[in-house]
């Protein structure tokens, strides 16, 4: 729902065309708010809010920036889920019937422990005329962004990177950022890929006073601490009852709510159960590659719909649809993100748009429940070792090498990631050895300018968030959950995010609850992943809700893009003229006449290629057109 941005004199200074500056941030963000926008400025123009709307709640009376007629004004991206029951237990009288209204009534009431109460999606900011200062707050789990910079003593922000652009002296690489990319296909630690731009991360707030105080602080923390009292049926029941009560919740709309159905696991459960809670209202999407089998899930996306009977819509996505759209997927992304899934999304919810305005996904399932293959490979070697040691009985492992075999059969697509991952290191520490599991520089490095880049070391962030105090050192696989959670997820949610939003559409991800997440943290890992079997528990508890043909697959697909098999047959020229161009050749720290040669050996589903290629239009589109940006406020 909307985005927002806004500008504060850090100095309490008057902020030179101040309107202009919110406006042209509204522009640029207007995709995320057809329905309506808004503006306000503080009456000595040393703050200003601005927010795009799309409307969900309250369609008539939830318009932004809202005030509570005392002197605050708040701007909100996303949805509180549990607004109805804060309203009750604040108490009062409202003049909307908006969640927006309830971060205004919280505030009063909590101040910043405001955020602590709140169930949902959301991304704020809110100033507070009393205290003058601005009070910034991210959901727990970075499904809405929000991104800020300091310039000329003026603290920015907004919810996309690109509302910043215009504000900036030059558009730049951080080369720290751009060397996360290069390990993870993400940045770490707040970084992001533009020079002078940061992201507030998950579960974080942050107050800016107008004495030029930025004050950031973590509100929420997910502990993995496993209950070894309880059975495997408790586990289970109270998986299925914490999932309904957080389906519940993710359902309240004043629109019609569909869902994406890719065929896996998680989005069947999310779109089954809605379907028996909202019955035939709701709609499902889906999208397919006719190319071959192996990016085809759609089969399993017409199962569920059809057993639950269910209207299913489909796109087949051809080569033409990259060609033709794939500089828009970059343009709304902000900077390259995760993998090719960010094409298919952005196609199915083009064709979700025009039937629904929000739409549910299964966005992490994979990272809370085990759902990773990796997770198997690196299990796997920890078996072997136990077994070779004689230590698989102490405990430590989850599984032993006996009762993971059976389920080794997932992993018959990924033997050349086996044949690399064994040629060094085997048997090493964990932590090591899942960076090498999640590493993408080694195959990348001969395209890389390394003498034009600082020293920095990704490994260092790495480890830090592997080896840390919230986690059970014992759990191996809550170790590698948790680094995913802290990481990739957010990545993902930033492909989930945009890609819908680009459509003026919203994302709602029923299985980031918070209190369903601190629930399975709980959960031992020899449950969760019992037998090496991924995602055991969910499979288990939700099991009479979804078709088992879906519940009992082994060839996990992630809704696949055959972005390889495109480079090397009709996308082919697209590709090589964006390499090739003049700029393309003279780019500081990557040598695309050496990504050129690696087209003819990419691997059917390796990304390497995919992420010379997305960084390539990425500079294009914002690098290669800064003065275009700066032109905006001329």
């Amino acid at each position: 729902m909307c985005s927002i941005a806004g500008l504060i004199g850090l100095k309490g200074q008057r902020i030179s065309g101040l309107e202009k500056k919110l406006n042209v941030m509204n522009d640029l963000q207007a995709h995320r708010g057809p329905d309506g926008q808004g503006i306000w400025l503080r009456s000595d123009e040393s703050v200003g809010l601005a927010h795009r709307r799309l409307s969900i709640i309250d369609i008539a009376g939830g318009q932004q920036p809202m005030t509570d007629g005392h002197g605050n004004w708040v701007c909100f991206n996303g949805e509180i889920y549990n607004y109805i029951e804060l309203r009750e237990q604040l108490g009062g009288e409202y003049r909307t019937s908006s969640d927006t209204e309830v971060i205004l009534r919280a505030w009063e009431k909590w101040g910043e422990a405001c955020v602590e109460h709140f169930s949902g999606m959301f991304a704020f900011a809110l100033w507070d005329e009393r205290q003058r200062r601005l009070f910034c707050a991210r959901d727990h789990f970075g499904i809405k962004p929000f991104y800020y910079a300091i310039v000329d003593d003026t603290f920015c922000f907004a919810s996309e990177m690109k509302a910043l652009l215009p504000l900036l002296p030059t558009v730049e690489t951080d080369p720290e950022g751009f060397q996360d990319y290069l390990v993870f296909q993400f940045c770490m630690e707040g970084k992001t890929l533009f020079k002078g731009v940061r992201e507030l991360m998950p579960a974080h707030s942050m107050t800016i006073t107008q004495d030029g105080t930025v004050d950031r602080r973590r509100y929420w923390q997910v502990y993995y601490r496993p209950d070894l009292y309880h059975t495997e049926q408790y586990f289970h029941d109270e998986l299925e009852a914490q999932f309904q009560r957080s389906l519940r919740y993710h359902v309240r709309s004043d629109v019609p709510v569909g869902g994406y159905v890719s065929g896996g696991v998680d989005s069947s459960i999310t779109s089954a159960i809605a379907r028996d809670i909202l019955g035939s209202e709701f709609q499902g999407f889906t999208g397919k590659f006719s190319i071959g089998p192996e990016y085809d899930e759609s089969q399993y996306a017409r199962e569920v719909a059809r057993v639950k009977d269910f209207e299913l819509f489909e796109r087949d996505i051809t080569a033409q649809d990259f060609i033709d759209n794939i500089g828009k997927v970059i343009y709304h992304l902000d900077t390259p993100i995760a993998g090719p899934g960010s094409f298919s999304q952005y196609m199915v919810s083009q064709l979700a748009s025009e039937h629904r305005k929000v739409v549910l996904g299964g966005q992490g399932g994979d990272e809370i429940f085990g759902g990773y293959t990796r997770y198997l490979v690196a299990y796997f070697e920890e078996c072997i070792k136990g077994a070779i040691d004689g230590t698989a009985q102490t405990g430590t492992y989850v599984v032993t090498y006996e009762s993971i075999i059976p389920n080794l059969s997932s992993l018959r697509n990924y033997k050349p990631m086996l044949k690399s991952f064994w040629s060094k290191g085997l048997f090493d520490e964990p932590s090591k050895r899942y960076f090498q599991l999640i590493n993408r520089a080694p195959s990348m490095e001969d395209c890389v300018k390394r003498e034009n880049l600082p020293a920095y070391d990704p490994y260092v962030a790495y480890e830090k968030l592997f080896v840390a105090e919230n986690v059970d050192k014992r759990s191996y696989l809550d170790r590698m959950t948790h680094f995913d959670f802290k990481t990739l997820l957010p990545a993902l949610l930033h492909v989930e995010d945009r890609m819908s939003m680009a459509h003026g559409i919203e994302s709602r991800v029923p299985f980031l609850d918070r209190e369903l997440v601190e629930f399975v943290a709980t959960i031992p890992a020899s449950i969760k992943f019992k037998n090496g079997n991924m995602k055991y528990i969910l499979r288990s508890a939700m099991s009479k809700y979804v078709p088992q043909s879906i519940m009992e697959r082994k060839d996990k697909m992630g809704f696949p893009t055959p972005f390889a098999v495109w480079a090397k047959g009709e996308a082919h020229d697209f590709i090589c003229d964006t390499l090739s161009s003049t700029k393309a050749r003279q780019r500081d720290y990557i040598d695309n006449a050496k990504v050129l040669t690696k087209i003819a050996d990419e691997g059917a589903f390796a990304r390497n290629l995919w992420g010379f290629f997305c960084l390539e239009l990425w500079q294009q589109q914002f690098h290669d057109k800064g003065a275009e940006y700066r032109k905006l406020l001329a």
